[in-house]
């Protein structure tokens, strides 16, 4: 088998050069999990497209999804880059170890995400009607759903790009559950 690298700015097509120096300038670094899109010449560009789209759902409830879904497919980079970003966003230690557990006792409506996310991972796209409709419930659309979709979407690329490559992890570990 080939040896899978972290290319570097140095290593990377000039549109990956650019990608590069933007994240740079935005987070002061290139995390690993994106400069290994770059192996591809499109891939890093096409991921932060999607990652960055337009979003009926806010910041928070991206994260918990982003977590929930790193915490049932085993990605620890995914859960200490998002960790990370939880806390940027106002979450608290115990609540992201909650949101990870899928047993947020702080915010109903954040549970309702929680519990439907975790379904449609466990269930390869299912989840059960009492899921469905505890979400609606709680105030969700049928637009949430679809962008709900489209972020487990997300997530799942780089948790099984870590899961195939073991990507190094350059954010702080998260702690355990």
């Amino acid at each position: 088998m080939e040896k899978f690298i972290i290319p570097t700015r140095e290593t990377v097509t000039e549109s990956n050069k650019q990608i590069f120096d933007n994240l740079q300038k935005a987070l002061g670094f290139v995390p690993n999990m994106y400069a290994t899109f770059a192996n591809s010449p499109t891939a890093l560009a096409d991921y932060l497209a999607l990652q960055n789209r337009k979003s009926s759902i806010n910041n928070k409830e991206r994260e918990v999804i982003n977590l929930v879904v790193s915490q049932l497919n085993g990605c620890n980079y995914c859960k200490a880059a998002h960790t990370a970003v939880s806390k940027m966003i106002g979450f608290t230690d115990e609540q992201i170890l909650e949101i990870r557990s899928v047993a947020i006792t702080f915010n109903p409506k954040l549970k309702a995400l929680a519990l439907l996310v975790q379904e449609v991972v466990l269930n390869k796209g299912e989840a059960s009607e009492q899921a469905k409709q505890t979400f609606f419930e709680a105030g969700y659309t049928p637009e949430n759903l679809v962008d709900v979709v489209m972020t487990i979407g997300d997530k799942i690329i780089t948790n099984y790009l870590f899961a195939l490559v073991k990507v190094p992890i350059d954010f702080p570990e998260p702690q355990e559950i």
